[in-house]
């Protein structure tokens, strides 16, 4: 039973970092797609960055390109957003997901492994 557990959420002000941290567990994770997604209140979830777990090949939207950055260890089983520059409009919860396969997807329909999600405010 994959398993994935999201931390680093919190409140930070207009400007700041955090660094979100998703811990997998369950499988063995070299031929997955590993992603970030959020949902802020009143809108559908969106696609944020994702990577290729055994190449380490990344992607991100358009609205955080050269903000975040999508990383994995994977002596850790564990995937990270750093998220600098950080914008009220960044203000969501942030979810990690999973798909065993060779490709990587930026639609949430594809990926079947998700973990509850962490909660991100910034404050202007």
């Amino acid at each position: 039973q994959v398993q994935l557990v999201e931390s680093g959420g919190g409140l930070v002000q207009a400007g700041g970092s955090l660094r979100l941290s998703c811990a997998a567990s369950g499988d063995t994770f070299s031929n997955y797609a590993m992603a970030w997604f959020r949902q802020a209140p009143g809108k559908e979830r969106e696609f944020v960055a994702a990577t290729k777990w055994s190449l380490g090949t990344t992607f991100a939207a358009d609205s955080v390109k050269g903000r975040f950055t999508i990383s994995r260890d994977r002596a850790k089983n564990t995937v990270y957003l750093q998220m600098n520059n950080l914008r009220p409009e960044d203000t969501a919860v942030y979810y990690c997901a999973a798909k065993n396969t060779v490709a990587v997807f930026i639609t949430q329909r594809e990926y079947n492994y998700w973990g509850r999600g962490t909660q991100v405010t910034v404050s202007s």
